[in-house]
């Protein structure tokens, strides 16, 4: 019983049935409020605003577009604008202005099919560099856009001549500690993970993990790449040091079964501790994990002698079954620690609070 009150708990704070398919939930910065993205049954997209008010989430803004949406970022967007850019069903990206999202402030064809993930830098968050999105797609393509470059993307990523087109599950900036230096992560469909360096447009490592890649995750955007946590369909994930690259081995990794055997469907690194994170699973659960570094993190590979990393420990803190369809986005508050939005497929948003977590 002691030990159980030492471990963090997940304490659901209020439960909101939804008339419509959520598929994404991002919290507002600097606000009680959080946006749920999806798609109703006559296949038009919802984005809806609630407020947190005396511990009820209430809908205080309700907007109805044209096509379903699959999944949003305010991460390219300054804290005094809180743009929110989405990827729909088109292949649209669009951003909107939550004061005024009848009206899109900027909107462009950016893919041929549906568009699965998206990711934002330069913005909230992240004070260096230029303000970026990058989405990724069914039709196979990674795309970086600017949209004060108008409606051309600043750089593509397509599959390679005679390559399959793989559809991109997944995709996240990291490595952006000053204004020239930023990498982007992509996971596909077939289990591969790619990094590119988009200060030279050029693939800096590759692995596959076997399974589809459902979440990949920087630790921090903003810093000298650290650790990468990677999610796929097979209920396990990888969690690489990216301090050290071998020229052979690559980065160092641990892999590891979630307990319930289902797909891990998201990662999210908590922002106020970097070395604790949480997943969803297809069982309805979040588990919460906690990153323990080694004594060191370099050693020297007996075969070449040159320098390879050294990977920590994965603890797992706490998990708890909370909905009971597939948890398929969560979102931290990124102002305060261990509160937390997530919606699952049994058409519910659930904000709650994780404790313990100093």
């Amino acid at each position: 019983m002691a030990e159980a009150l030492k471990k963090p708990q997940i304490i659901t704070l209020e439960t909101k049935g939804l008339d419509y398919t959520p598929y994404d939930v991002k919290w507002i910065p600097c606000s009680a409020r959080f946006v749920v993205l999806g798609q109703h049954a006559r296949g038009t997209g919802a984005l809806n605003i609630y407020e947190l008010e005396q511990g009820k989430a209430v809908l205080v803004k309700q907007t109805e577009r044209k096509h379903a949406i699959k999944c949003g970022t305010f991460g390219a967007s300054t804290l005094q604008q809180r743009h929110l850019a989405t990827g729909d069903f088109e292949g649209n990206l669009t951003v909107y202005d939550l004061e005024r999202p009848e009206v899109p402030v900027f909107s462009v064809k950016a893919h041929d099919s549906i568009i699965n993930c998206i990711d934002g830098c330069g913005g909230v968050g992240v004070h260096t560099g230029p303000p970026e999105i990058v989405t990724g797609s069914r039709d196979g393509t990674v795309k970086v856009w600017d949209v004060r470059q108008k409606d051309k993307p600043v750089a593509v990523i397509s599959p390679a001549e005679g390559e399959p087109k793989r559809d991109v599950w997944t995709v996240a900036f990291g490595n952006s500690y000053n204004d020239e230096e930023r990498v982007l992560g992509a996971g596909y469909e077939n289990g591969d993970v790619k990094l590119f360096d988009l200060k030279t447009m050029s693939l800096l490592w590759e692995t596959n993990t076997k399974n589809g890649v459902c979440s990949l995750e920087f630790d921090r955007k903003d810093i000298q790449m650290n650790k990468l946590v990677v999610t796929s369909v097979e209920s396990s994930f990888q969690l690489f040091d990216m301090r050290t690259q071998h020229p052979t081995h690559g980065f160092t990794s641990l892999s590891q079964k979630n307990r319930d055997n289902t797909t891990i469907w998201t990662v999210r690194h908590l922002p106020q501790n970097r070395d604790i994170f949480i997943m969803s699973s297809g069982s309805g659960s979040l588990n919460v994990f906690k990153y323990n570094y080694p004594a060191s993190r370099v050693a020297q590979d007996p075969t070449d002698k040159k320098n390879i990393g050294v990977v920590g420990s994965v603890e797992l803190l706490n998990n708890a079954t909370l909905a009971e369809q597939p948890i398929s986005a969560f979102d931290w508050s990124p102002d305060k620690p261990g509160l937390c939005v997530f919606t699952a497929f049994d058409q519910q948003v659930r904000v709650a609070i994780v404790t313990k977590l100093a």
